[in-house]
């Protein structure tokens, strides 16, 4: 059965071009109401445009529903007048899916700070903005799908991304926790991290290899990841067809007997502190506790 959007209302941030533009013209295509908000601005986060009134023209060209937004996500008053606003049109917002990023990429060396905390604001302060706008709805409605954007640069690290790592690997905490506490209204939160050929891209890899990465491959998960069938805290990679999760684990490690608990013993037993059999994926942060109580109480040392 197909995925279908029909009464849905969905918000859609950066949705101007790029992976943002093929989210928010495959949930219309799906019969979603689309709220695209894009402050058009420039890939470094500078200047503004018309870029989501266009995308609204080719929403509704197709026979789509959709209003455009031109507001920051970096300002709170704004991102909860375009809810308001959302809500006046078309009655709710169901879906909400961070999109919303700039570069400006430098070895930290090089970086300032104001270049650091800018990206930290549109990225992770930004989708925090989006989402708190959102969630008093999701809450009285019991239903809400949300997505955030983080990035393999945020899971593995990128020479010369340090803001923008910092900013997408937040993003995943952020989205674990609000699953957690989403889960009884039936909120379901799940981070993708894309591979699109779009501006962000176009200058970091060959022409022939972001050949292969069309926004609409990447899409296609997001678009599964804010549909009512969707996971709850999943870490999803997508692009150029390949599709994979990925996992923040925990390995089994060892529990040292008091007396034995020095850097010395840390480095005599990292071997077995770092092997990864048996490791697990926590659902929450207090597995990491849970886990050293249970090996305590059960007399277990690797050590």
């Amino acid at each position: 059965m197909a995925i279908d959007f029909t009464g849905k209302t969905a918000i859609v941030t950066g949705a101007g071009g790029g992976l943002g533009r093929a989210h928010a013209l495959d949930l219309a295509a799906r019969g979603a109401n689309v709220v695209v908000n894009d402050l058009g601005g420039s890939r470094d986060g500078t200047g503004a445009s018309d870029a989501a009134l266009q995308v609204v023209e080719e929403i509704k060209s197709a026979g789509g529903s959709a209003i455009a937004n031109g507001g920051s996500v970096t300002d709170f008053a704004a991102m909860q007048a375009m809810v308001d606003e959302a809500k006046a049109a078309f009655g709710g917002v169901h879906i909400l899916i961070n999109n919303a990023g700039i570069l400006r990429d430098k070895s930290f060396a090089k970086m300032d700070m104001e270049d650091f905390q800018t990206v930290i604001d549109v990225h992770l302060i930004g989708t925090a903005n989006c989402t708190k706008a959102v969630w008093d709805t999701m809450r009285e409605q019991s239903y809400g799908r949300i997505l955030m954007t983080s990035s393999s640069s945020g899971l593995y690290g990128n020479f010369g991304q340090a803001n923008y790592a910092a900013a997408k690997m937040g993003m995943i905490g952020f989205a674990k926790t609000l699953g957690l506490e989403g889960a009884r209204y039936d909120i379901r939160v799940n981070a993708l991290f894309p591979v699109g050929a779009t501006r962000m891209t176009e200058d970091i890899m060959p022409a022939e290899v972001l050949s292969h990465f069309t926004p609409e491959s990447a899409a296609a998960a997001a678009v599964y990841l804010v549909s009512e069938d969707a996971p709850q805290g999943a870490i999803i990679g997508a692009g150029g067809g390949g599709y994979h999760a990925a996992y923040v684990t925990m390995t089994r490690g060892v529990v040292l007997p008091e007396g034995a608990r020095t850097a010395d013993d840390v480095a005599a037993n990292w071997d077995a502190i770092i092997a990864r059999a048996n490791e697990t994926v926590p659902t929450q942060g207090g597995a990491q506790a849970m886990q050293v109580m249970t090996m305590l109480n059960s007399g277990l040392n690797s050590g």
